[in-house]
């Protein structure tokens, strides 16, 4: 059974740093293009960022630059280092893997960014 889990959530001060992780398991994770999503209230789930199996890399302009993804498929994780962290990244954050029309979600973690 495939399973992925975020952790890594929270609340932070604007111009805070926080680390998201997405563990996998019941897949081959190197196999799989992984993303980020997130949601917040009243709005539309939006793609944030992603990585290749290859290990590229691609960002929403609206956190390019402040964000970084990576993953280790040995460890069969995903994280993303979030910086500089604005009010407007408030939302819940859900990590997606792909392979050819498999395609697996998390169940989302929380990222308040508020004074």
């Amino acid at each position: 059974q495939v399973q992925l889990v975020e952790s890594g959530g929270g609340l932070v001060q604007p111009g805070g740093s926080l680390r998201l992780s997405c563990t996998a398991s019941g897949v081959i994770l190197s196999n799989y293009y992984l993303d980020w999503y997130r949601q917040a209230p009243g709005k539309q789930r939006e793609w944030v960022a992603g990585i290749t199996t290859d290990g590229f890399t691609a960002y929403a302009d609206s956190v390019k630059g402040r964000f970084a993804i990576s993953r280790d498929n040995a460890k069969k994780l995903m994280s993303m280092q979030m910086s500089s962290l604005k009010p407007e990244d408030t939302a819940v954050y859900y990590c997606k893997a792909k392979y050819r029309v498999l395609e697996y979600w998390g169940q989302g973690t929380q990222v308040t960014v508020s004074s």
